[in-house]
């Protein structure tokens, strides 16, 4: 009689491999991809066809309106961003990666061309007030949760290209930006960046149970079913969910103004990054790993400093660009926030250039001074493409991106779970290119049906 499988992921050690040892892309490439990413969206928003307010039909009486979703109008949405941005996702992160300095530029050219059209007045003749500050940042976390779901599915097939999974040491892979992205982009609308009070201790506990909860969970889940895990990326037992938690309890403890949270990230990041190249770095990148807890779990500690220094300048720009006196939602202030956004990602930009070259390359897995400045230079780069769609005809978001608003989190940890039973029942090494394109294309509709689902029947999952 055949014994049981000793595993149930037989080719765990081999899954490891693939992700392991890599060196990422260039600098150059990164922003052309993350220039691209937000193109898309904008591009979608001008066609001006099935949007979010066309999914609702109105009955007006003498004193009011009452708006209902017709679930035709609202499956028609969603079915055209599902074609129009998530298909083109998949697309763009796999077997068209090769001509993405092609596509950046053709998607480009699509929106010069919607601006051009609304300033003569061609195109659609539709009219919206512009974007809250809400909304836009709504927008930019959406763009980065899809891209996210996506790629760490696409990672597991030969189809992904190697230079976008994680580097192991140094460099600059896409999927290096997942954990700082979310950091970032946390930060800008935080409590802190609003300038509202709380109490520490009890919103400390509050903000990091549930976070604690889900990394325990996590780490139990892949232990009980032997599932692959890069120690490189975090250490053997930590994982996401800690590192967010440790940011959110410094924060809640540390009670620091907006104004100044910057001078305070600044002063550690810049200590860390000393700490660093004084011999700490040669630490965290061996492969060698002492049996104490510390040791096992190295890159997701000392990277604590790194991410919580990021939080809190993050804090600071989010205060600057969002919530000081000059920002609000008219079209001159939205103009203005755009150009500032634009002139820190350029500062930005430029420091990681300097600090890459003169101090330290890039490490995700240290968390290091050029890695913060690139996070940040990446999202407000994203940011400032995001706030072009009010000067383009059409629309202000899109259907999925409303669905994805509603649950964002529950999202996350859905495409998590269908990874992992995909993995299971799927042989992502071997799958041969047509086969692993249609399981990331159904894994695609997935993503997007499920989540229009929760959003059409009013659903929010709450975790705390």
């Amino acid at each position: 009689m055949d014994s049981f499988p000793k595993s149930l992921n037989p080719n765990k050690r081999l899954k490891e491999e693939f992700v392991s040892n890599l060196t990422g892309t260039s600098m150059l490439e990164i922003a052309v991809v993350t220039t691209l990413i937000p193109l898309l969206f904008l591009v979608r928003r001008s066609l001006g066809f099935m949007r979010p307010s066309d999914v609702v039909t109105l009955k007006k009486d003498d004193n009011a309106k009452v708006g209902a979703k017709s679930w035709q109008a609202y499956m028609a949405a969603l079915s055209v961003d599902f074609l129009f941005i998530m298909v083109p996702f998949v697309l763009f992160l796999t077997v068209l990666a090769d001509w993405m300095y092609i596509w950046t530029t053709l998607l480009t050219l699509l929106v010069v061309f919607s601006f051009a059209a609304k300033r003569f007045g061609f195109g659609s003749t539709l009219k919206e007030e512009p974007d809250s500050v809400r909304k836009t940042i709504t927008s930019h976390r959406v763009v980065m949760m899809i891209l996210t779901c996506l790629c760490i599915l696409a990672v597991d097939f030969k189809i992904f290209p190697r230079r976008y999974a994680k580097t192991e040491t140094y460099g600059t892979g896409l999927m290096d930006f997942g954990v700082g992205s979310f950091v970032v982009i946390n930060s800008f609308v935080s409590r802190q960046a609003r300038n509202l009070s709380w109490e520490k201790w009890k919103t400390a506990i509050k903000a990091t149970t549930p976070l604690i909860i889900l990394g325990f969970a996590r780490l139990l889940s892949t232990a009980g079913v032997d599932y692959q895990v890069h120690a490189a990326e975090y250490g053997v037992h930590w994982n996401f969910f800690f590192t967010m938690a440790a940011i959110s309890f410094l924060t809640s403890i540390i009670n620091m103004p907006a104004q100044y949270s910057g001078i305070l990230g600044a002063l550690i990041l810049v200590g860390y990054e000393g700490w660093l190249v004084q011999g700490l770095n040669m630490y965290l990148l061996s492969n060698e790993r002492g049996s104490d807890i510390i040791s096992q779990n190295k890159e997701g500690l000392f990277s604590i400093f790194g991410y919580w220094s990021m939080y809190l300048i993050g804090v600071q720009v989010g205060n600057f660009l969002f919530f000081s006196n000059h920002s609000s939602a008219t079209s001159s202030s939205k103009k203005s926030t755009r150009n500032r956004a634009t002139i820190l990602s350029l500062l930005f930009w430029l420091v990681t250039l300097v600090v890459d070259s003169h101090v330290e390359r890039v490490s995700r897995r240290s968390c290091n001074l050029p890695y913060v400045t690139l996070v940040l230079a990446t999202n407000l780069q994203g940011l400032a493409i995001v706030l072009v769609s009010d000067s383009l005809p059409g629309t202000k978001t899109s259907t999925i991106e409303e669905a994805y608003n509603r649950n964002l989190l529950a999202i996350f940890l859905l495409a998590n779970l269908l990874t992992g039973l995909i993995n299971f029942l799927v042989d992502t090494l071997f799958a041969s290119t047509v086969k692993a394109l249609s399981v990331m294309i159904a894994y695609a509709f997935m993503l997007t049906f499920i989540p229009g689902l929760l959003d059409f029947c009013g659903i929010r999952v709450k975790f705390w």
